[in-house]
């Protein structure tokens, strides 16, 4: 939190919240107007938004700023890195220099604006100019005199601290080069969303991470200004629409703030040259953190309900170039495509691919990509029907899921690679499932009629097969999977099962019997903090079944029962309770589900589910255990939010519109 001292309150700062408008003043109190971003207050939740800046009183740079579109109490907190003020940054003579380095005339110019004016070169000098109005503020630079000549380029320079939360951007397009292209939105999860538009056309975006250092730098280019000519910067918030078809107002008010929180394109981090790092603008686990093919879904899925975040931005153009970079770059000659970094084998990447590529066309319509990209996506079905290696069906994980199998730097086969799954696995194959489906709707669009019945005949052997595969008759419920020698190993997991339930790989009676039986084992095992989410599993991962000798949560004793509910042997990482919560509306029962949703939700409007990026294993919330001591290592993970679209999926109309491809 920003701590208020006496330094502070000499500065100056704008402040916008309220209804009235009016002239602002910079000078040694803070001053304070009014803004009213829709006109009407809304709830007890949030009226109007909060942007505030404070510019720095003796240099040309501002220390502080913060938002909060939903008009709480966030913007008290700087978004930007400790003693490092947003500054112009000047090449002149091929040296550069901070704003803050000059000697600095300050106007204060009335109407709610400042100035400041320095000499940036020998008879050169630059002014920038800040200024408030009822729905903005901006930010204008321009330069005089005779040796501005001199001046070979201007930058404005954001250096955001992702240890308060991981602020990225969402631009209308990204160039080959990895500039972005304004307008953009400026995304702070739980802090909420800025436009940021330029009137001068040349502004681009840079967007620099260091994933060792905590840092996030943004960027902008201001050309032209050392040819006379003048920029601005606008800067607006942004509250999302009530997604088409939604009717529940007051449920989306809810979630609106932190409906972004899953879109967390990367910064350009690390060596470009090793698989441990990340080139800019793909969507991943946060902005300094990795993209991972298999959860490319989770973003896709919610970008499904809101393609078009602001006019002229598209979450869903984020979601194209994910996939095609994927495709093109993390893609094998076999069809197999990568997990994250060099790491293959994960059996739910090329199903995530897929699944995106469907919600892409879903949200589009946009059949010329579809037709130059189809041959490439039936590649990776291909893949996947090859693993079939026993005919049954059910796709084999290469991972074998026989006890003490899994040894570092191994993983798994899918998005829980600390855990020993492998061979026939519930939880990918509910996704190869659904991939399967959704590919053959695509190919119908098309007209492939061959193409569409082969993957649908697909998708009905898996569904044949996986129920009576994974179903332990000894407890009522699936199995996580099924070794390669035989056993089942079943660690009561709401996760899997939900997701079977959820996209109809078990037959609604039957669901409601699991389901059933899985509440009464929550009571059993006394957990009752549904605002957390759910468990992975609700019994001891044994050490024979998890990542060895010493990942995450590993277990000394052979039970399981030392590390139970850290990390993946039993712990809690909340955006997979979606599919439990949807899989009690599947079958009838949706109260049972909103229970689980509204404690959720109630959580993150308290409390949130992020703490930052702290790369740091045990200290980030990105996982809890059953009473929320944190033990997660990302501190801020994407897939946490995706919970959220069960306030939107929780409408029959549009979950039908979502299940489509799984009852056609």
């Amino acid at each position: 939190m920003h701590v208020w001292n006496d330094e502070i309150n000499r500065r100056s700062f704008l402040r916008f919240a309220g209804a009235s408008v009016g002239a602002a003043t910079f000078g040694p109190v803070a001053a304070a107007l009014s803004l009213n971003f829709n006109g009407t207050p809304e709830s007890a939740f949030g009226t109007a938004p909060v942007i505030r800046i404070e510019p720095d009183a003796r240099y040309a740079q501002v220390p502080f700023l913060s938002w909060d579109t939903e008009g709480g109490t966030r913007a008290q907190t700087n978004l930007l890195r400790l003693n490092s003020p947003i500054v112009l940054r000047v090449r002149a003579g091929g040296a550069w220099k901070s704003s803050g380095e000059f000697a600095t005339r300050k106007d204060e110019i009335g109407g709610g604006a400042i100035s400041y004016v320095f000499a940036c070169a020998t008879d050169a000098a630059l002014r920038w100019t800040i200024r408030i109005s009822k729905m903005s503020f901006d930010m204008t630079v321009s330069g005089q005199g005779r040796g501005l000549q001199d001046v070979d380029a201007v930058e404005m320079h954001f250096p955001f601290d992702p240890q308060v939360t991981p602020t990225t951007i969402l631009p209308q397009a990204w160039y080959e080069d990895g500039r972005g292209k304004l307008p953009a939105v400026i995304s702070s999860p739980d802090f909420g969303q800025i436009l940021l538009s330029g009137a001068h056309n040349g502004v681009k975006a840079r967007l620099e991470g260091n994933r060792d250092k905590h840092t996030v730098d943004l960027i902008l280019e201001l050309p032209g200004v050392g040819m006379g000519q003048e920029c601005t910067l606008l800067f607006a918030p942004v509250r999302l629409a009530l997604p088409k078809g939604m009717t529940d107002q007051a449920l989306w008010q809810k979630v609106r703030r932190s409906w972004f929180n899953t879109w967390q394109p990367s910064s350009k981090w690390g060596d470009q040259d090793r698989p441990f790092s990340a080139p800019v603008g793909i969507l991943a686990n946060n902005v300094i953190s990795d993209p991972v093919s298999f959860a490319l879904p989770f973003y896709a899925d919610q970008a499904l309900w809101t393609p078009e975040v602001a006019p002229g931005i598209s979450v869903m153009d984020q979601v194209r170039q994910s996939i095609d970079w994927w495709l093109e770059h993390r893609t094998d000659p076999t069809g197999e495509v990568v997990g994250y970094w060099d790491y293959r084998h994960f059996l739910d990447a090329n199903p995530g691919i897929l699944i995106s590529a469907w919600d892409y066309v879903e949200a589009t319509g946009d059949r010329d990509w579809l037709k130059a990209r189809i041959e490439r996506l039936e590649s990776l079905s291909m893949f996947l029907e090859q693993r079939d290696v026993d005919g049954d069906g059910m796709v084999e994980a290469t991972q074998s899921g026989n006890d003490n199998t899994l040894i570092e730097p191994a993983r798994s086969c899918c998005w829980w690679d600390a855990l020993n799954c492998g061979h026939k696995d519930g939880y990918t194959n509910a996704f190869i499932y659904r991939a399967w489906r959704c590919l053959a709707e695509l190919e119908g669009q098309l007209g492939r009629k061959k193409q569409q019945a082969h993957l649908t005949g697909l998708a009905e052997r898996l569904k044949a097969t996986y129920f009576r595969t994974l179903f332990n008759p000894a407890t009522g419920w699936l199995a996580w999977w099924k070794s390669a020698d035989g056993q089942l190993h079943d660690y009561a997991t709401p996760i899997v099962n939900g997701l079977a339930i959820e996209y109809g790989l078990v037959e609604p009676s039957q669901g409601r019997r699991i389901l059933s039986l899985l509440l009464q084992k929550m009571k059993d095992v006394k957990f009752t903090r549904f605002d957390l989410g759910l468990p992975c599993t609700l019994e001891p991962v044994r050490r024979a079944d998890y990542l060895q000798p010493t990942g995450l949560g590993v277990p000394s004793r052979e039970d399981g029962v030392d590390t139970f509910q850290n990390y993946m042997n039993g712990g809690i990482s909340a955006g997979h309770a979606l599919h439990f919560i949807m899989a009690h509306h599947t079958v009838g029962e949706p109260e049972k589900g909103d229970e689980i949703l509204n404690a959720m939700l109630e959580r993150q409007i308290k409390s949130g589910f992020q703490n930052g990026v702290r790369n740091s294993a045990n200290q980030g919330i990105d996982w809890t255990n059953w009473t929320g001591a944190p033990k997660g290592y990302e501190g801020y993970l994407a897939d946490v939010f995706i919970f959220m679209q069960a306030a939107v999926l929780r409408e029959p109309s549009l979950r039908a519109r979502f299940y489509r491809p799984l009852i056609a």
